[in-house]
């Protein structure tokens, strides 16, 4: 075998860096530990290798965090402090409950209205079994916590064995505020118990902003329109909000990075220097896939990437190898199989859309194919892994 066939497509690699606090030089430190690892382990950067960092350490070197007493008075500045509608929520200690806290801290009373069978990422709080048992329509009935409770009783989330209706209401409470809790799936619902109403879903909150408006709110705000600006000196995120913040402490969040284009050209000039190389560069938050066995979507991020170098614009541009083996060359095998492949696959064109060789290619944004394969190889816990290497991911069967 000829000694220039490389036998290995994609491979991405963990990078393991030094613990990130704010104020770290935090290109420098991204270069550095790619560079090391590639001498430890003995391998080598190659032009379009993809250096990919999770927003968690950008927010961190960023010093992105805000309290619950910021949120509490952006809240009451914002949505008038009386009665507030807080609607479609996920369900979730790590990115609601905290500002669950300051938003109750910012209003006498919330009207919480909770998405059902689940909220939009897909945690449940019934079953379609249950809903059509009672005969319950989910597009158009608005159900009271007591019918509520009539019919499902105390639904537990799989994972974490947290009932979230109870665990919602009692932290508004202690937080100051009163609570009514109803569930429904048409954002007007709310309008028959609040006028000023803050939307916390992630994906849908322009449309729900829209209809809202529609419908004769009299405020309407989005967690996107909450800490867009600093309050008494706490960070932000000026496109985003509340959107993307995770728990920090039981009082503090940490936000989704602030403008960091500038941290990923830095970190692509810094290799280019080093090595001669031009590698792209990403942030990536969440990935953008779906739990088969939780049914919960992943994406609980605004976005999967907030910044990334120009090289990684688009979508891919791919034809479908089985289509082409079981049809076009169905009677070729081998060598002639192989030669028939690769000569397709160099002279496709730049388009594929429509041509039957490219369906069931995944016609998703780079970033977003490329995050979700980063956040898989990151984790969320323990690995210490903040920063992932792809190699081979532009390669083709021909390289």
């Amino acid at each position: 075998m000829s000694e220039n066939i490389r036998l290995v497509g994609t491979v991405s690699r963990g990078i393991r860096c030094p613990i990130i606090r704010e104020g770290d030089d935090l290109a420098a430190i991204v270069a550095d530990s790619v560079l090391a690892a590639a001498d430890s382990e003995g391998f080598s950067l190659r032009d379009r290798d993809v250096i990919s960092i999770t927003e968690s350490i950008v927010a961190r070197a960023q010093g992105n965090y805000a309290s619950v007493d910021a949120i509490a008075e952006d809240v009451k500045a914002k949505l008038g402090g009386d009665t507030v509608g807080v609607i479609f929520p996920i369900l979730s200690r790590n990115r609601f409950a905290v500002c669950l806290r300051g938003i109750a801290k910012g209003c006498k009373k919330i009207v919480l209205m909770l998405s059902y069978p689940s909220d939009e990422v897909g945690n449940s709080l019934a079953t379609y079994d249950l809903i059509d048992e009672a005969g319950i329509n989910p597009y158009s009935d608005v159900l009271s916590l007591a019918r509520y409770r009539e019919v499902f009783g105390v639904q537990k989330l799989e994972f974490t064995g947290v009932d979230y209706v109870q665990y919602y209401a009692d932290l508004i409470r202690e937080a100051g505020a009163e609570v009514e809790v109803i569930f429904a799936n048409q954002p007007k619902a709310i309008l028959d118990y609040a006028d000023h109403i803050l939307t916390c879903d992630i994906h849908t909150r322009a449309r729900t902003k829209r209809l809202l408006k529609a419908a004769g709110a009299k405020v309407v705000c989005g967690l996107d329109d909450i800490l867009n600006e600093p309050v008494n000196g706490s960070g932000c995120n000026e496109l985003y909000g509340l959107l993307g913040s995770n728990k920090s402490t039981e009082t503090t969040i940490k936000l989704f990075p602030r403008e960091c284009q500038e941290l990923v050209l830095d970190i692509q000039q810094r290799i280019l220097e080093a090595t001669g190389k031009h590698v792209e560069v990403m942030v990536y938050g969440d990935g953008a896939f779906k739990d088969p066995k939780g049914k919960i979507w992943e994406l609980a991020d605004p976005v999967v990437s907030p910044a990334f170098t120009d090289g990684l614009i688009g979508t891919p541009n791919e034809l479908k190898l089985k289509y082409l083996a079981d049809n076009d060359f169905k009677d070729l095998s081998g060598e002639a199989l192989k030669e028939a492949i690769s000569a397709s696959i160099r002279k496709k064109d730049g388009d594929l859309v429509g041509n039957m060789a490219a369906q069931g290619t995944t016609p998703r944004q780079l970033t977003d194919l490329i995050g979700s394969l980063c956040d898989l190889t990151s984790g969320s816990g323990d690995k210490g892994t903040p920063v992932v290497l792809v190699q081979g991911y532009f390669d083709n069967y021909t390289n």
